[in-house]
């Protein structure tokens, strides 16, 4: 933990960027599906592109050539390819249904997606998609039921010397990552998992939350303690901001980096989430955008990007770096406690990052939760996924000045702007019914039969 105790104090950390690691932290931080795959369809190109690429700023795309080793001109094309890529795997994943094992992106700029599947009746239609197919032994069903097991027994055991565990599509098992692999197999056998579905990795790492960070501006928690906004939002008339749930307890007091009277948390989970909201006073005002460095790069929805896709991170202590997006629903074992449904990244982070806004392209990902390493010599970081804040609370992604209005006439049905719907979900809008392809917070010009990328005829 790196609470600060006075005000001069954080004036000091800010200054100087000083922060302590307790583990990045301030408190812490069929039928055979052939036949049925091969009716998904894949987007119209620039549908899907838009939902990764609208308003990228030249500081991600900056950040992107200086960490991942590519040009400008890759940059665009692997965000553009890569939104392509998640439009594909979400129609093929309602496709296969059971038998589909997870999907990833590689290729510094080709996009080149791989899709796992458990029934080799499948491969021909995955190709038809232009995917790479790959036959597996467990469904990701199968391992993420395995995975939900673990943290079910992680609520009843000290699993500081487990501290990693998540899904790893690309090798069709559920990995633990372990101080002493001992503790790993204890675990497993006391979670009652299948070994033959999960793969003990030994690691020196301990992750702790990253306390501090600024994805946007900086606000202190109780006059004495500093975070970092992630994304403005909206709940009603009510502005605010989502934050990790380590920064502050609800009923804390919040003040903004000018020292002003700015908000009170309502809501924050820590351990088990990393995830809170503060709602703030009639002196502020939410915006669209996050601070990059300076620069305004404008926050445009909350698609959930691909395994493999890029992702970059903001931080008051490092500023902006990206890596690629490692695992989706990991958990983490931290000083005080087990922290699930995070996201694994290669970015790298420091203390004085906890909190930030993690971003793919336009698109809100996360806040940044913990971590291990630096970014002199890399390391890996958390981030619990923004979507899950805004649908435990109720709140909107401010994604605008002002909010686009509907289009013309209500054609009724049961999709609804303000909405987090997720891969698999069913809606009816103007008369037909649609399959979710994509996690993302619905938003008014996002109807169903507007974006391909997102939505697919049921």
């Amino acid at each position: 933990m790196l609470p600060r105790q006075t005000r001069a104090a954080c004036a000091a950390v800010v200054a100087t960027g000083a922060l302590v690691l307790t583990g990045l932290s301030g408190q812490a931080g069929a039928e055979a599906a052939g036949s049925t795959a091969a009716q998904a369809r894949t987007p119209a190109p620039s549908a899907a592109r838009t939902l990764h690429t609208a308003d990228t700023s030249a500081a991600v795309l900056n950040a992107m050539q200086r960490d991942l080793g590519i040009g400008r001109q890759q940059a665009e094309h692997r965000l553009a390819n890569e939104a392509e890529a998640g439009a594909t795997a979400g129609r093929l994943r309602a496709a296969l249904g059971a038998h589909y094992a997870g999907a990833w992106v590689h290729g510094a700029d080709s996009g080149a997606l791989s899709v796992a599947t458990t029934d080799a009746a499948d491969a021909a239609a995955i190709r038809a998609q232009g995917a790479e197919a790959v036959v597996v032994r467990h469904s990701l069903a199968a391992l993420d039921a395995a995975k939900a097991r673990l943290d079910r027994a992680a609520t009843h055991r000290n699993t500081l010397d487990t501290p990693v565990w998540y899904v790893d599509v690309r090798t069709d098992t559920l990995v633990v990552q372990a101080v002493r692999p001992a503790a790993a197999r204890e675990l497993l056998s006391a979670a009652g998992v299948d070994r033959s579905l999960a793969k003990v990795v030994k690691s020196a790492e301990h992750p702790r939350p990253l306390y501090d960070l600024r994805g946007g501006d900086a606000y202190y928690i109780n006059g004495n303690t500093r975070c970092s906004i992630g994304f403005p939002v909206t709940r009603g008339t009510q502005q605010g901001f989502a934050s990790a749930g380590h920064c502050g307890q609800a009923g804390s007091t919040t003040t903004g980096a000018n020292q002003v009277a700015q908000g009170t948390f309502q809501a924050s989970v820590f351990p088990g989430n990393d995830m809170s909201w503060v709602a703030t006073n009639s002196s502020w005002t939410a915006t669209p955008y996050v601070n990059q460095n300076g620069q305004n790069l404008q926050v445009t929805g909350s698609t959930v990007a691909t395994v493999g896709a890029s992702v970059c991170r903001s931080g008051s202590t490092t500023g902006w770096h990206c890596g690629t997006v490692q695992q989706l629903n990991t958990s983490v074992t931290y000083q005080e406690g087990t922290v699930s449904g995070v996201t694994r990244t290669s970015v790298c982070a420091e203390p004085g990052d906890s909190g930030g806004s993690f971003v793919s392209g336009s698109q809100a990902q996360g806040v940044t939760s913990g971590g291990s390493g630096d970014c002199t010599s890399g390391g890996t970081t958390f981030f619990q996924p923004v979507n899950p804040i805004l649908s435990n609370y109720g709140l909107t992604l401010k994604t605008a000045d002002d909010g686009p209005g509907p289009g013309p006439g209500d054609p009724g049905g049961t999709w609804a702007a303000g909405t987090v719907y997720q891969p698999g979900d069913t809606v009816t809008y103007g008369g037909a019914t649609y399959r979710c392809l994509q996690g993302h917070q619905a938003q008014p010009g996002w109807e169903p039969p507007n974006v391909p990328a997102l939505w697919s005829r049921a």
